[in-house]
This record gives structure tokens, C-alpha cells and sequence, in this order.
């Protein structure tokens, strides 16, 4: 043989050994240990298997040691310690299934062993080396073992009961008896097999409940940054405007004053080169954010369908005719608006321009036929925007809609600092409510001292 081919060959075996080491070593850790593993409860049935399993212990043990004496020929305290090892084992199987098996497998030896040299007469008529409790128990102990353990432990497991059934058959000769051998390994294959099933159709669900969770989990992580790449989109433009009326002004205004001093020309030339600079990378920034959602030469359908991908952003002068377009679209809507009219902040206005907006949106989608108002009230500190719908007349259709709504309305007032809640109203109506401050508390994000925030639910 070549030098390349013992090298060949010798990783190979390599290989070959070093897979069955660790698939031993893996079976050495499945069926060499004593750790708990209790049985849970049945959903619907809570303890009724356990205590179905206590009754079988307890069969098998009177049955089996009245067995071991009537037919065995065993003393009743040796009948009793291999029947209730058998016992024993079962219910032990219910918290530790691996020492249940090992309990099992050694007091069917036992059991066996001293039956087997007290044979001396009707030697046909008795069932050997399983009596029908061992078969029993066994039964009941594999098919634990086979619920909680992995496939390659539970056949190793039957391979090892079916190996000492064997040795007892094929090795000790002499008298006769009738054989339990084959029926005994072939009923505890099909526990084995029924047991390795049930545990695989339960290890795929919990797997697909996990999937499910991380899915729906994820769902609602890229919901909530989309809804949060939406509104930093809008306030970018609201933030470029102003730092454009910001450059314009320091342009000017060396421009009305009369001989202004050098340092004055300096600084205002230093605010226009910072605010120009500022201007460059919010472009930049929002060119990117813009980017993410359509495509090179696509237009931006905005909230609203607004398709003018620079298109300034609404504020609540614009609340007339967002309420004309839902009354085009046959509902009735009703706007009342309480205490004296004020410009807000720029944020504000577009925060309480989409909040009404999402609103009717959900209303016209979700409560067909409902009558709708909107109240927005003027209060010192801030703006209060609610909305609320009736009962709808219709069953509503089928939403294709990925949730992004009430997630949207509460990142903006969240941004605001301010409250919101929103629940289910009278007879099948729903309510939004939502206060945004004029000047975000400290606490909020970009504030430096916390405080508490207005009270309300969030």
C-alpha cells in the first residue's frame, strides 16, 4: 500500500472512531446518570396519568409477588423485594426514568435468576424468564424512558433488555419452561417505538412554538423600526426647514443692520456655514432613510398617499380636509374643538396630524358604518387629540395590515413625552386618546433630568 493510501486510511478510521466515541459517549451521558426528569402534568387530565400509574404499581406489586410465591417458588420476603422493585420502578419512572429502567432491569434479573434454580415441577406450565407483571412494569418503564430521552438512548435501552433476555434464554439451559422471551421484546419494541413518536411529535411542537414566538417577536422588532424610520423621515423635513430658515436669516441679517461690526459678520457667517453643513448631512440622512422603502426613481407614497417625495408634511390646518376626505368616503364624522387655538410646535402638529389620521383609518377599516368625532382640545401645557368610533353596522373585512397603527400612534407620543391609551368603547366602539405637551419633560429622550410625565397609560 502507498504512503498516500495509509495516510488516507488512517484518517478515515480516525474519523470512523472518533464518531462512534462520542455516539457512545453520548449514550454513556443519556443512560449513566441520575438526574430528574419529572413527567408533566397532562393538560386537560392534570395528575390523572400519575395516579394511573401509582394504581399499575401497586397491581404489579400484589400480583406479581403472589406470582413470584404460587408459581416461582419464591420465599415471600424475596418475592416481595423483586415485585416491588418492579413496582418501585414505575413509579419512580414518573420523576427519573433513566435509574427506573436500571431498578427494573436489575430486579428482572433478580427476579429470574432465583426463579430459574427453584424450578422443580410443572415446568411447562410457567412463563420464564418474564413473569406477566415483569412485563408489565417493563412496559410501563420503557415507555417512560422512551418520552423523555433521546431515540438513540431508548433503543439502546431496549437492546440492552433484549441482550440480558438472551443471555437468560440461550445461555442457562436445563429444565423446561415456556419461553416469555420474544413476546416480552416484542411488546416493549412497539412501547419503545410508541414512546420515541410521542416524544418527537412534542419536541417538534415545543420547536415550532419557539418559531412561532421568535417570528412574531421579529414581526413586531421590524414593525417598530419601520413605524420609527416613518416618523424620522417626517421630522427630518420639519428639522430642514427650520435649519433653512435658520441659513437664510444669518444671510440676511447683516443685511439690516448698519455698519455691522466684524465679529458680528463672523458669527452670523459661522451660523450659516454650520447650518448649511447641518442642512447637507439631514439631506443625506434622509435621502437614505427615503431610499429604504422605494426604489431609485420611484416615488414615495407617504401616509396619506402622498407620492411627492418632498412634499411638506401636514400639519392641523390640514385637519378639514383629511376630515372632508373621510366624509367623501360615506361616514360621518364629527370634529369639535375645545379651548383657544394655538400654533404648536412643529413636532406636535404633525405627531396630532397622524395620530387623527391613523384613526380614521382604523375606523373606515375596522368599524364599517360607525360614526366617528374627533375632539382636539387646547390645554395650557400641551394638545389632548381623541377619537373615538361607534358600534360598527357591518362585519368588518378581512385586514391585510401589518399592525403598524396603534405602534406608530404610540412612538409618536412617546417621542413627545406625553400619554396614550387606547381601548375598546361602548357597544363595540373604540377610543384613542392621547395628550402631547408643548415642551417634552425632562426624562424623554433628549432631555437631561427625569421627571415624572403626565398622568395616564402609556
Amino acid at each position: 500500500m502507498s504512503r498516500v493510501g495509509r495516510v488516507t486510511d488512517t484518517g478515515v478510521g480516525r474519523a470512523l472512531r472518533a464518531r462512534g466515541t462520542g455516539w457512545l459517549r453520548g449514550v454513556r451521558e443519556d443512560l449513566w446518570t441520575v438526574r430528574a426528569d419529572p413527567l408533566p402534568p397532562s393538560t386537560w387530565l392534570r395528575w390523572l396519568p400519575h395516579g394511573l400509574l401509582c394504581l399499575a404499581a401497586f397491581g404489579i406489586v400484589v400480583g406479581g409477588a403472589g406470582d413470584l410465591v404460587d408459581n416461582g417458588n419464591l420465599g415471600s420476603g424475596l418475592a416481595l423485594l423483586v415485585a416491588g422493585g418492579q413496582g418501585g420502578a414505575v413509579v419512580l419512572g414518573m420523576w427519573r426514568p433513566v435509574p427506573a429502567w436500571w431498578l427494573s432491569l436489575v430486579a428482572f434479573t433478580l427476579g429470574a435468576a432465583t426463579v430459574r434454580t427453584r424450578m422443580g415441577f410443572d415446568l411447562e406450565t410457567y412463563t420464564w424468564p418474564w413473569t406477566a407483571a415483569g412485563i408489565i412494569a417493563q412496559m410501563f418503564v420503557l415507555l417512560l424512558l422512551a418520552l423523555r430521552v433521546p431515540t438513540r438512548a431508548a433503543v439502546v435501552a431496549l437492546a440492552v433488555t433484549g441482550l440480558v433476555t438472551h443471555v437468560f434464554e440461550r445461555l442457562w439451559t436445563g429444565e423446561r419452561y415456556d419461553t416469555t422471551g420474544v413476546l416480552a421484546i416484542s411488546l416493549f419494541t412497539v412501547v419503545v417505538i410508541l414512546g420515541t413518536a410521542l416524544r418527537g411529535r412534542r419536541v417538534a411542537r415545543a420547536q415550532l412554538v419557539e418559531q412561532t414566538t421568535l417570528t412574531a417577536e421579529e414581526r413586531t422588532r421590524r414593525t417598530l423600526l419601520e413605524e420609527r424610520s416613518r416618523i424620522a423621515r417626517e421630522l427630518h423635513d420639519v428639522v430642514a426647514h427650520h435649519m433653512s430658515v435658520i441659513s437664510i436669516q444669518a444671510q440676511v441679517a447683516p443685511h439690516l443692520v448698519e455698519n455691522p461690526p466684524d465679529e458680528l459678520r463672523e458669527n452670523l457667517a459661522g451660523i450659516r456655514q454650520n447650518a448649511l453643513e447641518a442642512l447637507t448631512e439631514l439631506r443625506r440622512v434622509l435621502g437614505v432613510l427615503r431610499s429604504e422603502h422605494a426604489g431609485p426613481g420611484d416615488p414615495l407614497a407617504g401616509p396619506g398617499g402622498d407620492t411627492t417625495p418632498h412634499a411638506p408634511q401636514p400639519t392641523l390646518d390640514r385637519l378639514d380636509a383629511l376630515v372632508e376626505n373621510t366624509r367623501a368616503a360615506g361616514r360621518e364624522v364629527v370634529t369639535d374643538i375645545n379651548g383657544e387655538r394655538r400654533p404648536m410646535p412643529p413636532g406636535v402638529e404633525l405627531s396630532a396630524y397622524r395620530i387623527v389620521q391613523e384613526a380614521l383609518s382604523n375606523a373606515l377599516r375596522h368599524a364599517p358604518g360607525a360614526r366617528i368625532m374627533v375632539r382636539l382640545t387646547y390645554e395650557p401645557d400641551g394638545l389632548e387629540v381623541e377619537i373615538v368610533n361607534g358600534r360598527p353596522t357591518a362585519p368588518p373585512p378581512p385586514s391585510t395590515g401589518a399592525g403598524h397603527g396603534l405602534l406608530g400612534m404610540r412612538e409618536r407620543v412617546a417621542m413627545l413625552g406625553g400619554t396614550m391609551t387606547a381601548h375598546p368603547w361602548h357597544w363595540d366602539g373604540f377610543k384613542v386618546t392621547a395628550f402631547l405637551p408643548d415642551t417634552p419633560p425632562a426624562g424623554t429622550p433628549g432631555t437631561d433630568h427625569p421627571t415624572a410625565p403626565r398622568g395616564g397609560t402609556s
